[in-house]
């Protein structure tokens, strides 16, 4: 009787185990992690995107050769990437160091990845461009129309210390593009210069990862936090909250309509929307 008792317990709690993980993904989009947008449909195909990812793949102290395996986040490019690609653009990839883009294991696991992950990674195409990303120093970053920074916790190490990266921006900005960034991309931001030398974004409304978040997610061995070095260049910046910072959304569109940044992952297709809002007023 008492086996028999104990037995079917155990199967209880193992089925609810079991279906706890099954709903998990749900669970989380319903708080509002990757949600979906419903945004416009564009033809923009005489125009182009740049999509930059970071090189650094380990989540380690600055100086350390070894760590948990980090990287890009991945609904971070694969999200503007369809948004692109569906209107018809051109899309490249490329990173700080060329070559195959680590992508952090954790956001393409079956709890995280998002539609427009399923998507990419079924596409021979879009593969092909991630694990064979141009080098940035090789990039007439002037000869598009999107420059569009993806982020992840490898961000934090290498966007923000590119001079490489820094000069891209500066010299796309003053050729017309329409700049991008998202969660940690906005570091790829904080050393491009305007003519006069001075920080290009600075007392711009911009966004990024915010200090809150890092500290909810327990990561604070990153060299740079967005929100903190945002704050340092002069940037206006905004933000919303949640009882967790991992699933709260904003989108931050600069007066001038150049700069168009998402506070985290949950903004990817939404950045691209504007962006391409913005385009089509003007094209």
């Amino acid at each position: 009787m008492y086996s028999s008792i104990v037995t079917t317990t155990l199967t209880i709690l193992t089925s609810f185990v079991i279906l706890l993980l099954i709903l998990m993904p749900y669970l989380l989009r319903g708080l509002g992690l990757h949600p979906s947008y419903a945004g416009n449909v564009f033809n923009l195909e005489n125009k182009s995107a740049l999509i930059i990812s970071t090189s650094h793949g380990l989540l380690n102290y600055p100086g350390q050769t070894t760590g948990k395996k980090s990287g890009l986040a991945s609904h971070e490019l694969t999200a503007p990437y369809y948004e692109f690609v569906d209107a018809n653009m051109k899309v490249d990839i490329a990173s700080i160091k060329g070559g195959e883009i680590p992508v952090d294991p954790l956001t393409i696991s079956y709890f995280v990845k998002s539609s427009s992950d399923k998507r990419f990674y079924k596409d021979e195409s879009a593969l092909k461009k991630l694990n064979n990303a141009l080098k940035i120093d090789d990039v007439n970053f002037t000869s598009y129309d999107v420059i569009f920074i993806s982020g992840g916790w490898g961000g934090a190490y290498d966007l923000g210390t590119s001079d490489t990266l820094a000069r891209g921006i500066s010299d796309a900005y003053y050729a017309g593009s329409i700049i991008g960034a998202i969660c940690h991309g906005p570091l790829g931001l904080i050393n491009a210069k305007d003519l006069n030398g001075r920080t290009l974004i600075k007392d711009r409304r911009i966004t990024g990862v915010t200090n809150k978040q890092v500290k909810e997610l327990g990561i604070s061995m990153t060299p740079q936090h967005p929100e903190k070095e945002l704050k340092r260049v002069g940037v206006i910046f905004e933000s919303q909250s949640k009882f967790r910072d991992v699933f709260a959304n904003l989108v931050v569109v600069d007066d001038e309509e150049r700069f168009v940044t998402g506070q985290n992952q949950n903004a990817g297709h939404e950045i691209a929307q504007k962006i391409m809002e913005i385009i089509a007023k003007t094209k």
